[in-house]
Protein backbone atom coordinates (compact mmCIF):
# COMPACT_ATOMS: atom_id res chain seq x y z
CA UNK A 1 0.00 0.00 0.00
CA UNK A 2 2.75 2.42 0.90
CA UNK A 3 4.50 1.82 -2.43
CA UNK A 4 1.28 2.60 -4.35
CA UNK A 5 0.94 5.87 -2.47
CA UNK A 6 4.58 6.73 -3.22
CA UNK A 7 4.09 5.99 -6.92
CA UNK A 8 1.02 8.22 -7.03
CA UNK A 9 2.93 10.97 -5.24
CA UNK A 10 5.81 10.61 -7.75
CA UNK A 11 3.38 10.91 -10.67
CA UNK A 12 1.82 14.04 -9.14
CA UNK A 13 5.25 15.58 -8.63
CA UNK A 14 6.24 14.78 -12.23
CA UNK A 15 3.01 16.34 -13.49
CA UNK A 16 3.55 19.43 -11.33
CA UNK A 17 7.15 19.69 -12.57
CA UNK A 18 5.97 19.49 -16.19
CA UNK A 19 3.21 22.06 -15.67
CA UNK A 20 5.66 24.48 -14.01
CA UNK A 21 8.22 23.94 -16.80
CA UNK A 22 5.69 24.43 -19.60
CA UNK A 23 4.20 27.52 -17.95
CA UNK A 24 7.64 29.07 -17.40
CA UNK A 25 8.62 28.24 -20.97
CA UNK A 26 5.49 29.84 -22.40
CA UNK A 27 5.84 32.99 -20.33
CA UNK A 28 9.50 33.56 -21.12
CA UNK A 29 9.28 32.56 -24.78
CA UNK A 30 6.25 34.67 -25.55
CA UNK A 31 7.62 37.71 -23.73
CA UNK A 32 9.45 38.70 -26.95
CA UNK A 33 6.25 39.09 -28.95
CA UNK A 34 5.90 42.87 -28.28
CA UNK A 35 9.33 43.49 -29.87
CA UNK A 36 8.43 41.28 -32.84
CA UNK A 37 5.20 43.24 -33.32
CA UNK A 38 7.14 46.48 -33.19
CA UNK A 39 9.52 45.27 -35.90
CA UNK A 40 6.72 43.85 -38.06
CA UNK A 41 4.81 47.13 -38.03
CA UNK A 42 7.89 48.97 -39.27
CA UNK A 43 8.57 50.93 -36.10
CA UNK A 44 12.20 51.90 -35.53
CA UNK A 45 14.30 49.63 -33.34
CA UNK A 46 16.72 52.30 -32.15
CA UNK A 47 15.56 51.91 -28.54
CA UNK A 48 16.52 48.20 -28.58
CA UNK A 49 20.10 47.37 -27.62
CA UNK A 50 22.00 45.32 -30.21
CA UNK A 51 24.36 44.01 -27.55
CA UNK A 52 21.49 42.87 -25.37
CA UNK A 53 19.78 41.16 -28.31
CA UNK A 54 23.03 39.43 -29.31
CA UNK A 55 23.67 38.25 -25.74
CA UNK A 56 20.07 37.11 -25.29
CA UNK A 57 19.89 35.24 -28.59
CA UNK A 58 23.27 33.60 -27.94
CA UNK A 59 22.17 32.56 -24.46
CA UNK A 60 18.96 31.07 -25.81
CA UNK A 61 20.89 29.08 -28.42
CA UNK A 62 23.12 27.73 -25.65
CA UNK A 63 20.00 26.73 -23.68
CA UNK A 64 18.86 24.79 -26.76
CA UNK A 65 22.18 22.92 -26.82
CA UNK A 66 21.88 22.27 -23.07
CA UNK A 67 18.32 20.98 -23.51
CA UNK A 68 19.42 18.63 -26.28
CA UNK A 69 22.27 17.31 -24.14
CA UNK A 70 19.97 16.75 -21.11
CA UNK A 71 17.57 15.74 -23.07
CA UNK A 72 14.72 18.03 -21.97
CA UNK A 73 12.10 18.87 -24.58
CA UNK A 74 10.63 21.72 -22.54
CA UNK A 75 13.99 23.52 -22.44
CA UNK A 76 14.56 22.88 -26.15
CA UNK A 77 11.09 23.96 -27.28
CA UNK A 78 10.96 27.09 -25.15
CA UNK A 79 14.36 28.27 -26.25
CA UNK A 80 13.78 27.50 -29.93
CA UNK A 81 10.75 29.80 -29.77
CA UNK A 82 12.64 32.46 -27.79
CA UNK A 83 15.74 32.31 -30.00
CA UNK A 84 13.59 32.52 -33.13
CA UNK A 85 11.77 35.60 -31.86
CA UNK A 86 14.86 37.40 -30.57
CA UNK A 87 16.80 36.36 -33.67
CA UNK A 88 14.09 37.90 -35.84
CA UNK A 89 14.24 41.17 -33.90
CA UNK A 90 18.05 41.13 -33.94
CA UNK A 91 18.16 40.53 -37.69
CA UNK A 92 15.89 43.49 -38.34
CA UNK A 93 17.79 45.65 -35.84
CA UNK A 94 21.05 44.93 -37.68
CA UNK A 95 19.40 45.50 -41.07
CA UNK A 96 18.06 48.84 -39.86
CA UNK A 97 21.50 49.78 -38.54
CA UNK A 98 23.13 48.93 -41.90
CA UNK A 99 20.52 50.98 -43.73
CA UNK A 100 21.18 53.95 -41.45
CA UNK A 101 24.95 53.64 -41.95
CA UNK A 102 24.58 53.46 -45.74
CA UNK A 103 22.34 56.52 -45.88
CA UNK A 104 24.68 58.56 -43.68
CA UNK A 105 27.62 57.58 -45.91
CA UNK A 106 25.71 58.78 -48.98
CA UNK A 107 25.01 62.13 -47.30
CA UNK A 108 28.58 62.52 -46.05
Amino acid sequence: MASVALQQNDKRMQLLETVIGVTAAMLTSLSYIPQVRKVRTGQPTEDLSSRTLIALTSGLVLWIVYGVIKPDWIIVAANVVGASLTGYVLYHKLQERQGTAKSSMKRG
